[in-house]
């Protein structure tokens, strides 16, 4: 058999070659899209998901806890009053650790907050729907909307679903022994955590204002629980060992309970699942040292996540697409502590929100969210109704807060109609029905008083009148005593012609000298006064 040596220049494809070239070439595009796909984009910033924590085998629902009443007898939750503050508290304050677990240095956060029902939120990934949709997110971008002063990652989800586990913001999610810490208002606001049943959760009575969920209730009153949490999972219904590997493995670790004054506590743990962190129990011994009475364990491993201010502030145990970095974890629920809020926001309405609460408008709206008109102590006095500008009493009624009947003879709204009954005979002060009762006695005329404002056209008319001659005959005696006056001062003028004259005092007296009555004529006379 004859070899030929191939000829560099042929530069031909071998025909057998091509085939599976090219279907290797489409395996490749078509892996390359389910990658980019299934991680939302490959690119800068996305995560690897390879930081697993996962209390369930990931091939089955979680199963139901029919174990757990039998184990356990009736888990009932913890309530908490909350932390009495006045307006203007201040921020959370956030505390920056490095301590030693069993000779390990492990970093973390604990956060603090005051007057959790507002200043705490449960956030659904992405944006309100986000459970709904099945969306995942990363911390920073939930936490961007809301302006989160300080944000962690909250509950579990389904990895290949995005699915929100546990109760949730909007509590279709249903878990009958999910552990869960919660925000509940009473006359009394009240917090805790524990196994709500699903009464509890819909209770629309006492509703909840924020409810997370998470597994392992980590301390209950004050105690270590993890034991009795172990208990109420019903080790024989999961996969030997997972659980128990759960609580105990190394990794980072996020939680959220409240202290004995009733403040919000927020803790998260760097680490990186069997190689650094901390466990369940170090986790809760370290949180009793911190007076933390009640705390649930939410979700670790790759999703634990810290952000501060906006700023990822926490080391990501996820790597990113280049190996080289670490990414945050596109997470489910979000939890949130922000500027003070109402309830509601609007203030129903009737007010402004100043410092998380609302100021009502008006001199009659009263209550927490100024939804409630109050007219005084009298409220009305059962006679009126409450409104924006006081009482409105009914009819028959009169005063500001309609305890006083109308007056005889008068009878309607505001009691501003008068009787048209036969002898001045009152009238009913509701109707104006002039059938009168046995203890209403007809009123003489002059018994009839009218009310000011209330006088009649003629009566007016003859006021007026009066009024109006006296004014003229004060006019009158004004004018008469100005012309007297300087008719006096003309006259006295005249005689005196501007000197003063010599009179003697004989002339006085009436008695003339012989010589004065001789000489007539000379009225001259050389001393003058």
């Amino acid at each position: 058999m004859e070899s030929r040596e191939k000829d560099p220049r042929d530069r031909r494809p071998n025909s057998n070659m091509a085939a599976p070239t090219r279907l290797g070439l489409l395996f490749l595009l078509a892996l390359l899209g389910f990658l980019e796909e299934a991680s939302g984009g490959i690119g800068e910033g996305a995560s690897r998901d390879d930081d697993l924590l996962l209390p369930y085998p990931r091939a089955r629902l979680r199963p139901a806890r029919d174990c757990t009443p039998v184990r356990t007898g009736s888990l009932k939750h913890e309530s908490w009053p909350q932390h009495l503050t006045t307006p203007g508290a201040g921020r959370p304050v956030v505390r920056t650790f490095v301590s030693h677990f069993g000779g390990r240095a492990v970093s973390g956060h604990l956060t603090r907050a005051v007057a959790p029902l507002r200043t705490f939120s449960v956030l659904e990934p992405g944006s309100p729907g986000g459970c709904s949709q099945k969306r995942r997110a990363t911390v920073e971008e939930t936490a961007r909307g809301p302006a989160c002063q300080v944000a962690q990652n909250g509950g579990f989800f389904r990895m290949n679903t995005g699915e929100c586990l546990g109760n949730v913001g909007d509590f279709q999610e249903q878990q009958s022994t999910t552990a869960a810490l919660s925000c509940r208002p009473r006359q009394l606001p009240r917090r805790g955590g524990g196994y709500l049943s699903e009464e509890e959760v819909l209770d629309t009575e006492n509703p909840f204002v924020q409810l997370l969920s998470g597994v392992v209730w980590l301390i209950r009153n004050g105690s270590i629980y993890i034991n009795e949490s172990q208990a109420a999972e019903c080790d024989e219904t999961q996969e030997t060992g997972s659980f128990s590997k759960f609580v105990n493995v190394m990794s980072a670790r996020t939680a959220v309970g409240h202290d004995r004054d009733g403040q919000l506590v927020l803790f998260h743990a760097d680490g990186q699942t069997e190689q650094r962190g901390i466990n369940l129990w170090e986790m809760a011994e370290f949180l009793l040292r911190q007076d933390v009475v009640n705390a649930i364990n939410l979700d670790g491993g790759g999703s634990a996540t810290f952000v501060l201010n906006g700023t990822l502030a926490s080391y990501p145990s996820d790597h990113c697409q280049d190996n080289m970095w670490r990414c945050p974890r596109h997470v489910s629920t979000v939890v949130c502590v922000h500027e003070p809020r109402c309830q509601p926001p609007d203030c129903s309405g009737h007010g402004t929100c100043v410092e998380g609460h609302c100021k009502c408008e008006g001199h009659f709206w009263r209550g927490a969210a100024c939804s409630e008109l109050d007219c005084g102590p009298a409220n009305c006095s059962g006679h009126g109704l409450c409104t924006e500008a006081g009482c409105r009493c009914n009819t028959g009624w009169m005063g500001s807060n309609c305890s006083e009947e109308c007056p005889l003879g008068w009878y309607g709204p505001g009691c501003q109609r008068p009787c048209q009954c036969e002898h001045h005979c009152p009238c009913d002060p509701q109707t104006g029905n002039c059938s009168t009762s046995q203890v209403k006695q007809c009123l003489q005329p002059s018994e009839v008083t009218p009310r000011a404002g209330e006088l009649s056209f003629f009566t007016r008319t003859t006021w007026l009148a009066l009024t109006l001659t006296l004014v003229f005959l004060l006019l009158l005696s004004t004018a008469a005593n100005v012309y007297l006056l300087l008719g006096s001062r003309a006259e006295r003028n005249r005689h005196l012609d501007g000197d003063y004259v010599y009179h003697p005092l004989q002339e006085m007296n009436g008695e003339l000298l012989a010589t004065e009555k001789e000489q007539p004529g000379n009225t001259h006379h050389p001393f003058k006064d």
